[in-house]
């Protein structure tokens, strides 16, 4: 069955990266990462159980960094608009100051 979680979130892999969950992400990569440690400390060592559990992490670890990717991509995207909005200011104050002096006249 935990394969099936395998293969679930290998196929989130085609959506985009605004629509998964951080939170449950988070949550699959760290129980892949613990449970992996845990099948090989444990007597005997359950190194199937291992395989499944290191690939859950894998496929949690790859979706929490396709999210931070993309929310630093929507960080930058906010910085060049608030630049790109004070200079659409200035310019707006710039013209605006040429109208009313041409008003004047």
């Amino acid at each position: 069955m935990k394969w099936a979680i395998v293969l679930a979130g290998a196929s989130d892999m085609a959506r985009p990266a605004e629509q998964l969950s951080l939170n449950t992400n988070f949550a699959l990569m760290c129980t892949g990462a613990i449970w992996t440690r845990w099948c090989l400390i444990i007597r005997p060592k359950n190194y199937f159980l291992a395989t499944v559990n290191f690939f859950l992490f894998l496929v949690g670890g790859t979706q929490v960094g396709r999210i931070f990717m993309y929310r630093r991509s929507l960080k930058g995207m906010e910085e060049e608009s608030v630049v790109e909005g004070k200079q659409v200011k200035e310019e707006l104050k710039k013209v605006g100051g040429e109208a009313e002096g041409v008003v004047k006249s």
